[in-house]
């Protein structure tokens, strides 16, 4: 949204104009009070107060006293259907609820913290920072989150073996690359995986592994002879939501020294643990051969584009000469404000503000659903189970119908090798939803699941 003077007004009633008569917003549904949306957005009450005065003056809402401002009914022509999009995409909004796995709410970023910290690091930046840097990154910020992991993860960092990269996936893509240009050929992922993570992987000219993952994590007897590298989620596996045993952590750790292979560590919630303190990182048991990989993503938001691996030193020339080959260098304003909002504080208060309001959506879910949640309690999504494919895809197209965006194990292309045979499940992104539409989101989903699965 535009920030300067009178276009914040202006950007809110485009916007609200927009969903409305693209039918993302659909006649009756009701809009947040003037105070939460303005806490939501960050702006002033006075701004949406002004807003929904004249959309209502326009005919685009409706406001009675006693009753909030609800969507008005137009004219059949005035809307437009709204599309879908894929969980690994850009994304077009859904009618009314978005449940996309791996997002946090966006509505939550910390705007004023954020703004405040690019104000002061660019007040402090030496010209330097602001010239064509370091590929590895910007010295004051590596320093910073080795501090910061070695304290939050456990991680054993050293900021010269920091790497800045533009997110996980940018940083998967390039670690591929380096991996490919080492000799390795053949990199495993866990089944079920992000099927974005294996395209990633096999752009790079690497072929792919399935690992199969059970109530211990993945397996890592599943490792072939041919596997230089291994892509895992031991804190919290996505999709399953299960931890990395103990024995096959450090299995893994003994496999990559023995094979001089490698183990990227996707920490990707690491962060959000609710029913005790998260495993530390796997790391730590081999940091010669684990790459740990960590992102803003989860905690602030995808848009941010700032991650940052801890490589092993013999990875290190590699990495850094493909960020050279690609230009895959992340803006120096962004590293210098990200360096000052965890430096101040700022970052670990909105974790934790954060991690208390997923917590409390993941316990509200689990009681709202018929069926347990498996898994532990963490993270920004939740497994489904469903009785079977068939069932997975009648829940993903009444979901479609309602207005709903819901993934599946099998609608969303987890499994390495597709099958009706395999276990079925809905992919929930609780974390998703802004905070006004979270009870609107939980009731929708029940519903639906209370239509179409059997008690």
């Amino acid at each position: 949204m535009r920030r300067g003077r009178g276009e914040l007004g202006r950007s809110l009633e485009s916007a609200l104009r927009e969903a409305v008569r693209t039918g993302r917003l659909t006649a009756g549904t009701l809009l947040p009070g003037s105070r939460a949306l303005a806490a939501d957005l960050g702006v002033a009450r006075g701004t949406v107060v002004q807003v929904y005065t004249q959309l209502i003056a326009e005919g685009w809402l409706s406001g009675a006293a006693g009753s909030g401002t609800r969507v008005a009914a137009l004219p059949a022509t005035a809307a437009e259907p709204a599309v879908a999009a894929e969980p690994g995409g850009g994304g077009g909004p859904w009618t009314s609820v978005d449940l996309r796995p791996g997002r946090p709410d966006v509505s939550a970023f910390p705007r004023t913290a954020w703004a405040s910290a690019v104000r002061r690091a660019l007040a402090a930046a030496p010209s330097r920072d602001l010239d064509y840097g370091d590929p590895a990154g910007l010295p004051a910020l590596r320093r910073v989150v080795a501090g910061y992991l070695a304290r939050a993860r456990g991680v054993i960092a050293d900021p010269e073996l920091v790497v800045v990269v533009g997110g996980f996936a940018s940083g998967l893509a390039l670690l591929a690359r380096a991996l490919r240009g080492t000799g390795r050929t053949h990199l495993a992922t866990e089944d079920p995986g992000l099927a974005r993570h294996r395209d990633l992987v096999r752009a790079a000219g690497l072929a792919t592994v399935p690992l199969p993952v059970d109530a211990d994590g993945a397996d890592p007897d599943a490792l072939t002879g041919a596997c230089g590298a291994a892509l895992l989620t031991p804190a919290h596996q996505h999709p399953w939501g299960v931890v990395l045993a103990p024995e096959r952590r450090a299995a893994f750790a003994a496999w990559a020294r023995g094979a001089d292979g490698y183990v990227i560590e996707d920490d990707y919630d690491g962060e959000f643990r609710y029913d005790q303190q998260p495993v530390g990182a796997l790391q730590a048991l081999a940091p010669d051969r684990v790459v740990f990989a960590g992102s803003a993503s989860k905690t602030l938001a995808p848009g941010m584009r700032l991650g940052w691996l801890v490589v092993p030193p013999a990875l290190r020339e590699p990495l850094l000469r493909v960020i050279e080959e690609t230009g895959a260098a992340v803006p120096a304003v962004h590293q210098l404000a990200f360096a000052d909002l965890v430096a101040r504080g700022e970052y670990d208060r909105h974790i934790r503000r954060a991690r208390l309001a997923y917590r409390r959506r993941r316990a509200e879910l689990a009681r709202r659903l018929p069926y347990p949640l498996p898994g532990v309690a963490a993270g920004l999504h939740a497994l489904l189970p469903v009785p079977t494919a068939g069932h997975e895809r009648r829940l993903v197209e009444a979901g479609r119908r309602a207005g709903v965006g819901l993934f599946g194990l099998h609608a969303s292309g987890y499994w390495h090798e597709p099958s009706d045979e395999r276990p079925a499940a809905l992919v929930l992104g609780y974390a998703t939803p802004p905070r006004h539409a979270w009870r609107h989101g939980l009731e929708t989903l029940g519903r639906l699941v209370d239509e179409v699965l059997p008690r």
